[in-house]
């Protein structure tokens, strides 16, 4: 097949193993220019044609993946495939010397190891085992997503874990440690939180309605978004914690440290805040309506 005749957009067929495609030098040529497609419709070699199927150009490759190569060729996409059939890919790209395609491949291979590495590393059965010694770590490791509801995981230490979306509802977590962790989303709900230690912890969009976190520590912690309406957080540890457009409606907070803390847009209304520690908290973006504030350290405070 001569193509120097053909311009550069004209349709070229072809015959993969028995399987027939249709598409343009320009696909063939352009994205990988030093690839073996590109060298051969260059108009610098003349192509086997099918002789059983004339205007067919015959590459005794097999077919089953080449839609895949062309698709790369068209937009740069890389299918998501089993590991299986992207070792068949891979082999194609090799033959054709698709290097694009190639480093594509072994991307998404690794970006899969990655996930199935961060994938949940216990069920709840495991924990529920786990919690049955008298000392339970589960420090580090990614538990996100576990339904944990109703559970006594009280004193367990759960520092640096990964705790995305896991529904902590109703459990008892008195004096568990959640320093450092992920708990993005997490659901709280009514949970007994007593003494925790939140410090550091990323707490945001968290539901914590109804929780108990009378004395917990959650000092520095990101709590953006959270919800604590109804709480209770006697004497709980604020300091510098980011509570920018939480909810803590009626939520208790007597006694509670927020020095430094960020409440920028926060509803704090009908909220107990006697004898709380505000020094040097901007209030001046804050939903105060009804809230109590009888005794209250406001020195410095801005409103």
């Amino acid at each position: 097949m001569d193509v120097n005749s053909n311009s550069s957009s004209s349709i070229v067929r072809l015959n993969i193993g028995g399987k027939k495609f249709c598409t343009t030098i320009d696909t063939l040529t352009q994205r990988e220019p030093d690839s073996m497609l590109a060298a051969m419709f260059s108009g610098r070699h003349t192509l086997c044609q099918d002789s059983s199927d004339k205007g067919y150009v015959f590459v005794d490759r097999d077919g089953k993946h080449f839609r895949h190569i062309l698709n790369w060729l068209r937009d740069g996409a890389v299918p998501t495939l089993t590991d299986a059939e992207y070792s068949e890919l891979l082999r194609e790209a090799e033959y054709f010397q698709l290097l694009g395609l190639m480093d594509g491949i072994k991307a998404s291979i690794n970006n899969r190891k990655e996930e199935e590495e961060m994938a949940t590393e216990l069920t709840r059965i495991d924990i529920i085992k786990c919690i049955q010694s008298e000392r339970v770590r589960f420090r580090g490791i990614n538990l996100s997503g576990l339904d944990l509801s109703k559970l006594d995981l009280s004193f367990v230490d759960f520092s640096y874990a990964c705790l995305k979306n896991v529904f902590f509802s109703r459990a008892n977590l008195q004096c568990a440690k959640f320093k450092d962790v992920d708990a993005e989303a997490s659901i709280f709900h009514n949970a007994t939180l007593r003494e925790c230690d939140f410090t550091g912890a990323n707490l945001r969009g968290a539901l914590l309605a109804g929780a108990n976190l009378q004395s917990a520590n959650l000092q520095d912690a990101c709590l953006i978004g959270c919800s604590f309406c109804g709480a209770d957080m006697r004497s709980a540890h604020l300091q510098t914690a980011d509570l920018t457009n939480a909810n803590l409606e009626g939520a208790i907070l007597e006694g509670a440290n927020l020095k430094g803390a960020k409440l920028t847009n926060a509803n704090l209304r009908g909220a107990n805040l006697q004898r709380a520690y505000l020094r040097d908290v901007n209030l001046r973006d804050t939903a105060l309506e009804g809230a109590r504030l009888d005794g209250a350290n406001l020195q410095g405070t801005i409103r």
